[in-house]
C-alpha cells in the first residue's frame, strides 16, 4: 500500500470526533482510536510493513507496550525476525511478577513500539522501568504522532520517537 493511501485508510478507520479526555489528561475533539486499525488485518499488516523502516539497525528487540503497541510489536517482530517482548504499565502481582514478559532484556538494545503518542509520558515511564532491568533505550516508534509534544518530552528522556505518520500527514491524507 503507498503511503497517501495507507494514511488514508488509517484516517478513514479510526478518526472521531467528540469529546475525549486522553491518557495526558488532555480534553481533545478528535481521537484515533487505534483498536480499529490494530484489528483489522490488513491494515495492521501494511502499518507493520511501512514500520519496519523505521526499526534503527541497532534494535536487537521490540517492546510493544501495553495494549496497543503489543499488537503491532507482534506483526513487527514476524516481519523483521527481531524478537519482541510484552510491556506491561506494572508488573502483575502473581506469576512471574515481571513488566516485560517474554525474554531476558538486560544489555539488549530494544525499540518501543507504541501506537499513539500523545505527550509521551508513557513510553517514558516504560522505558525507565526497562532501564532499570538493564536494558537499553534510546529509540521509540509509534503509528500516529498527535504533535502534542510527545516528541520534545522523549528526547528530554533520552529516546528519538520515529513516527510513522504526524497527525497533519493524517488529516492531508483525508482532505
Amino acid at each position: 500500500m503507498e503511503r497517501h493511501e495507507l494514511a488514508a485508510a488509517i484516517f478513514r478507520t479510526s478518526h472521531l470526533k467528540g469529546d475525549f479526555r486522553l491518557r495526558s489528561g488532555a480534553l481533545s475533539s478528535e481521537y484515533f482510536d487505534k483498536y480499529r486499525f490494530e484489528s483489522d488485518p490488513s491494515l495492521l499488516s501494511a502499518i507493520a510493513l511501512a514500520l519496519k523502516a523505521l526499526v534503527p539497525a541497532q534494535t536487537q528487540v521490540l517492546a510493544g507496550l501495553e495494549l496497543g503497541g503489543i499488537p503491532i510489536a507482534t506483526v513487527l517482530s514476524q516481519m523483521t525476525g527481531l524478537p519482541a517482548v510484552f510491556v506491561r504499565k506494572a508488573a502483575k502481582p502473581y506469576g512471574t511478577c515481571q513488566i516485560a514478559e517474554g525474554r531476558a532484556i538486560s544489555g539488549q538494545t530494544l525499540l518501543l513500539v507504541e501506537d499513539v503518542v500523545t505527550s509521551g509520558g508513557q513510553l517514558i515511564e516504560s522505558a525507565g522501568a526497562l532501564r532499570n532491568l538493564g536494558a537499553i533505550v534510546s529509540d521509540a516508534v509509534c503509528v500516529i504522532d498527535r504533535e502534542a509534544g510527545g516528541a520534545a518530552m522523549l528526547a528530554k528522556a533520552d529516546i528519538t520517537l520515529h513516527s510513522l505518520f504526524r497527525m497533519t500527514e493524517l488529516k492531508a491524507a483525508a482532505a
